[in-house]
């Protein structure tokens, strides 16, 4: 941590007054407008029980290629802050750029006094690693790329800070980090809580362009009970190919797509992958198993992935494999249950 530049923000009382004051007139303007309370993403999102996640992975090393879906979950979706970093004190932390010119690790406590009073700027001057930037008719938005902040621009006010911006795909952007962003940006309002966050991007040797980030966050007021999450993003943009040396990028040929299509497909099949002897032996003696009814998989009892799960998540259950998998639950790609 010592090597990273902090960077602790103090907001003017009269301007956060000032922008209290607009947005109350402009409420009053509309006349016919009646306030009504709408559940923010945060809410939709605080019982994590109710939420379909993904399976699982312990770590990144372990995440598999894109098949779809903009992310997949880490460590049962828990964040992994040690106690001693878990603080009310609002500040921000950026790692300075390494010898390729590449981000590293940007961490925050975001609070109400972080967040930004003014209208974000321009941040076209930066240019991050990769940035080949190309323009298809097949991406929302036109343009692969985006100057992708790494905490987002409503959550710390940060504008071209080069160590906050990486080479992003539209869809990683829009479709993966945004709508976490937007999580905590609504719980910090509707709370004033505070939320430990942090984004670290993922470069494959000396690419240029990350082939994802991880995402991390904790409430620390309530204990995680608002917001608890990690989870790792696809920077991909579906039907384009990246080059993720150079940053470079075409439209993906048919049998590129074929090419994508199947290895998302072996992927899949590989996390259920077991031998057929141990398939026909479970099928016949029941043994023990540990559920998380958050993700929806299962563990051998001696999993270390089954210690870390919750308890309120947590289930022992005796049966046969085949019996859990025809329920709908997954088996535990790290012990192979």
């Amino acid at each position: 941590m010592a090597e990273r530049r902090r960077r602790g923000r103090r907001k003017n009382g009269a301007q956060k007054g000032l922008a209290a004051l607009l947005c109350t007139c402009v409420a009053v303007a509309g006349a016919a407008l009646v306030y009504q309370f709408v559940p923010g993403p945060w809410e939709q999102w605080q019982n994590t029980d109710s939420i379909e996640w993904t399976t699982s992975y312990e770590s990144i090393p372990d995440v598999p290629e894109y098949s779809g879906e903009p992310y997949v979950v880490i460590n049962d979706n828990t964040p992994e802050f040690t106690q001693a970093e878990l603080t009310t004190t609002a500040f921000e932390e950026y790692s300075p750029l390494d010898e390729l010119g590449r981000c590293g690790t940007a961490e925050a406590c975001v609070g109400e006094e972080t967040m930004p009073t003014e209208e974000r700027e321009s941040i076209s001057e930066v240019t991050p690693t990769g940035w080949e930037n190309e323009e298809y008719d097949i991406v929302d938005g036109g343009y692969v790329y985006n100057r992708c902040h790494l905490i987002g621009f409503q959550l710390t006010g940060e504008n071209a800070n080069e160590e906050n911006l990486i080479t992003g795909t539209r869809y990683m952007n829009t479709e993966g980090m945004l709508p976490f962003e937007d999580m905590v940006a609504e719980y910090v309002h509707e709370t004033e809580n505070h939320v430990l966050y942090r984004v670290t991007p993922v470069f494959e040797g000396d690419d240029l362009v990350a082939s994802g980030v991880q995402m991390e966050a904790e409430s620390v007021e309530d204990n995680g009970e608002g917001i608890s999450f990690n989870v790792y993003v696809y920077n991909v943009q579906p039907d384009i190919t990246i080059d993720y040396a150079t940053g470079e990028n075409w439209e993906s040929t048919e049998e590129e797509k074929a090419a994508q299509a199947a290895a998302a497909g072996n992927e899949n099949a590989g996390a259920d992958a077991v031998d057929t002897d141990a398939a026909d032996a479970d099928a016949v003696e029941e043994q023990n198993y540990i559920i998380n009814e958050n993700t929806d998989k299962f563990h051998n009892p001696d999993c270390p992935g089954a210690a870390d799960i919750k308890e309120k998540n947590k289930r022992e259950y005796t049966g046969t494999r085949e019996e859990l998998i025809a329920e709908g639950y997954e088996p535990c790609g790290r012990c192979k249950p």
